[in-house]
């Protein structure tokens, strides 16, 4: 018997798949710490803005959404839905592509 029918196949991923694999969620969410005090509101505006897209960008990339042009703004709000996110604003969505874009 060749060696090769004796190795168990390995698990389809996302681009072998027939169907969309499911996303996984995290056994516990992360702990948070509190954000550095004394900085100007608008400052922690965009670091949430960011933490979110952050967040929504790596959901949409293990989701099979690869390229920003696939990642329009309902499938990002729909994302944010299956997370548990609140729904994102079209800055925050635009961000989303941007992360997806310029971290390839």
């Amino acid at each position: 018997m060749p060696a090769a029918a004796l190795k168990p196949k390995p698990l389809p991923t996302q681009s072998t798949a027939k169907r969309p694999v499911l996303l996984e969620m995290p056994c516990a969410p992360v702990e948070k710490r509190p954000l550095p005090p004394g900085r100007p509101r608008q400052w922690y505006i965009t670091h949430n803005r960011r933490l979110k897209a952050m967040r929504l960008a790596i959901a949409l990339l293990d989701s099979g959404v690869y390229v920003p042009e696939q990642a329009r703004d309902e499938t990002i709000r729909r994302t944010a839905e299956l997370i548990g996110v609140h729904p994102p604003s079209g800055t925050t969505c635009h961000m989303v592509r941007a992360f997806m874009r310029y971290n390839r």
